[in-house]
């Protein structure tokens, strides 16, 4: 009885495969398997009868299959030998039969894998999950690579098709004679298809059998228009130039970064109505908080909220819109080392390496006993102590922005420290990234091997350590020989032309970050030490870049800062507001009392007044936060919800950061200074 009921099933699985059965017959075959299934209306006699006239249906398919199959292969050697036919109709015709022949043969496949599949899943346990899942996995390998293969083989019909028609086209010229034209369009033809397949590259052939590389079920989504005759044209032609959306079984969107076709011109215009969203909300937005006395940059992270997930969701290229926005920290990092000259750097540089480090171990000290005390994982305590240990360069640039202070008897400037120090911080920044991988291995390391990750952690500091001694250094060779003759080329080639000064300092500024990027340090510290150097050529020289980058760096910081509050989330805040205020309260606290007790121990005793203000600046949290949170999402290191605390207790801090700034403002610098500093 087990034996017919798994040759119903296999037959039920079969028959649809089959491509000459008729609609009634396949009705028929499931009106007896849903009676034979229910054990009602189907006698032994019958069934028996039902099973072996399907199963005789089914070897007549596959006697049928190689019938043809002969066939086929015969009209292949008579395609070869005949002497009429040219040499591309000849390829045309094999190469459609021989598709043909393939499409059959996976058919035949399909259905034996079908039954080997249904085979598994009787012998399965229905109640255990992962048997059920490892099926359900196999199935669907099963059904990319043949998506796959017809893929392959819609193409190569293409191909052919392709060929035929040129191999007519050759046919008409032959017998035809052509005009000059004619002739000229011809040589332009052939040049064109001599082209493409020239600058053509064949990525998906070169990388679908690269290791690591997986096929996945996407949806093509079109652009959604109000007309639908308007709709079913801009079809036609968004199916020649790729511009639709793709989303996988995660959810993930993908656009077009690289087209088949490159002479072709094409623009992402999600990217481009991002943008101008962002720019007109821009405007009220920053008019707003300047009116309540807010800064501007809080307008902009309130514009990305509203434009973003959690708000009207308009935002369709997030990604483009937070890659753009990093040029906002490149040159907002470049002013600050503009105004930050060498000798400056030379007066606090002890203070600023020492400083970060020690905050660093007191932060991750207090968050390995919180840890302990709350039963976390080492692992994930260091690394939230170490993401709260960062502070905001952007934000508190924006604080001394357009300051005019300067040191006083000796005295050493408050701002010189602060920027100092979160310099210092976006070069541990660039450590941390770099002992991430380590830091993943640690959480699932037994203490057997914590010798060897701790040993490969030192390996780390010490390589980057060596990068920042060889970057120092190069600066010293930058800024002794070069850096003065390539500021007076370009000054003398920019008379009348501020194009060429503005390309010649942002090709340094990118060539710093280079080079820093190569060396495993963060590309921050590159921007920085690159208006850092152009700074040593005196003051005048500083006034007019800065009024050249000026403007592009506030329309950058402008996407930053919108791309920031893409992902802060209202209602996950209001949830949860009385947790995320005790956490972000706790957290500013204890990053303003370590500041001030560190910063006590190291400056000196004529400067400790300014340790106020300092720790004022430092007492926010990064919106690096954001970048090393999701890192660690997907690695396993923290949870979900452990995440969205670091994004909330991140976006909170950062609106708590100009009230601390301002009281700090008011308390310890003299009211000359006051009016520049806020």
């Amino acid at each position: 009885m087990k034996a017919t009921g798994f040759i119903s099933l296999w037959t039920l699985v079969s028959l649809p495969c089959g491509p000459l059965a008729s609609p009634a017959e396949r009705e028929d075959v499931v009106k007896h398997a849903i009676k034979l299934h229910r054990g009602k209306g189907a006698g032994i006699t019958q069934r028996k009868q039902w099973v072996l006239e399907s199963c005789r249906k089914l070897s007549g398919l596959l006697r049928q299959k190689n019938v043809v199959l002969n066939k086929l292969k015969n009209a292949i050697r008579a395609v070869e030998k005949d002497a009429g036919l040219s040499d591309e109709e000849k390829l045309f015709q094999v190469h459609t039969f021989e598709i043909f022949q393939k499409e059959l043969n996976e058919s035949e496949n399909s259905v034996f894998q079908a039954i080997h599949g249904l085979q598994r899943a009787l012998q399965g346990d229905y109640k255990d999950v992962v048997n059920m899942k490892e099926s359900s996995r196999q199935r669907l390998e099963a059904l990319r690579e043949a998506a796959i293969k017809e893929e392959m083989e819609y193409v190569e019909l293409l191909a052919a098709e392709k060929h035929q028609v040129e191999a007519l086209k050759n046919m008409q010229h032959q017998n035809k004679s052509l005009s000059m034209l004619d002739e000229i369009l011809e040589d332009v033809r052939k040049a064109a298809d001599r082209l493409e397949e020239e600058i053509e590259e064949h990525a998906f052939d070169d990388n679908k059998s690269v290791r690591g590389v997986n096929f996945e079920a996407v949806l093509r989504v079109e652009e959604d228009e109000a007309n639908s005759k308007r709709n079913a044209s801009k079809r036609e032609v968004e199916d020649d130039l790729g511009l639709s959306m793709l989303i996988d079984s995660q959810n993930n969107q993908y656009i077009l970064t690289k087209p088949r076709d490159s002479t072709i011109p094409r623009a992402d215009h999600h990217f481009i109505k991002d943008i101008v969203t962002i720019g007109m909300l821009s405007l009220p937005c920053g008019w707003l908080c300047t009116t309540i006395g807010l800064p501007t940059m809080f307008g902009y992270i309130i514009c990305g909220v509203l434009l973003g997930p959690s708000g009207l969701n308009s935002i369709k290229s997030i990604v483009q819109v937070e890659t753009l926005g990093e040029f906002g920290v490149f040159f907002t990092l470049f002013l600050v080392g503009l105004e930050f000259s060498p000798e400056r750097l030379r007066k606090v540089w002890k203070i600023s390496l020492q400083g970060p480090c020690y905050m660093t171990v007191l932060m991750i000290a207090f968050g390995l006993l919180w840890g302990h005390l709350l039963q976390i994982r080492p692992t994930q305590s260091v690394f939230i102590s170490t993401c709260l240990s960062l502070s905001s360069t952007p934000l508190v640039s924006r604080f001394l922005a357009g300051s005019v202070r300067g040191d006083k008897e000796g005295d050493i400037d408050y701002s010189s420290v602060l920027l100092g120090m979160l310099v210092m911080q976006d070069v541990q920044l660039g450590l941390f990234i770099a002992v991430m991988p380590t830091l993943i291995q640690a959480g699932v390391s037994t203490y057997s091997s914590i010798f060897k990750e701790i040993l490969r952690i030192l390996i780390l500091i010490g390589q980057i350590l060596f990068s920042l001694a060889a970057v120092f250094l190069l600066c010293l060779v930058i800024k002794t020989y070069l850096i003065g003759p390539y500021y007076r080329k370009l000054h003398t080639e920019s008379k009348g032309n501020k194009e060429i000064l503005i390309l010649g300092i942002t090709a340094f500024t990118f060539l710093m970050l280079t080079i820093t990027e190569l060396l495993d340090v963060s590309m921050e510290l590159g921007c920085f030490l690159a208006g850092a150097l152009i700074s040593s050529q005196g003051h005048m020289v500083t006034e007019e870049i800065m009024c050249c980058i000026e403007p592009i760096r506030d329309f950058l910081a402008i996407i930053f800062f919108a791309s920031i509050g893409l992902h802060v989330f209202p209602t996950f805040v209001i949830y949860e507001l009385t947790v995320l205020l005790f956490l972000t309260l706790s957290v500013v606290i204890m990053k303003f009392v370590l500041a001030v007790l560190v910063l006590s121990l190291i400056l000196p005793k004529t400067s400790q007044y300014i340790k106020w203000i300092v720790s004022a600046g430092l007492a926010q949290v990064s919106e690096f936060s954001f970048v090393l949170g999701s890192r660690a999402r997907r690695a396993g290191i923290i949870s979900r919800e452990v995440y969205l605390l670091i994004l909330s207790v991140t976006t909170l801090s950062l609106l708590l950061a100009p009230a601390l700034w301002r009281a700090a403002i008011m308390k310890c610098v003299p009211r000359p200074e006051r009016r520049s500093s806020t």
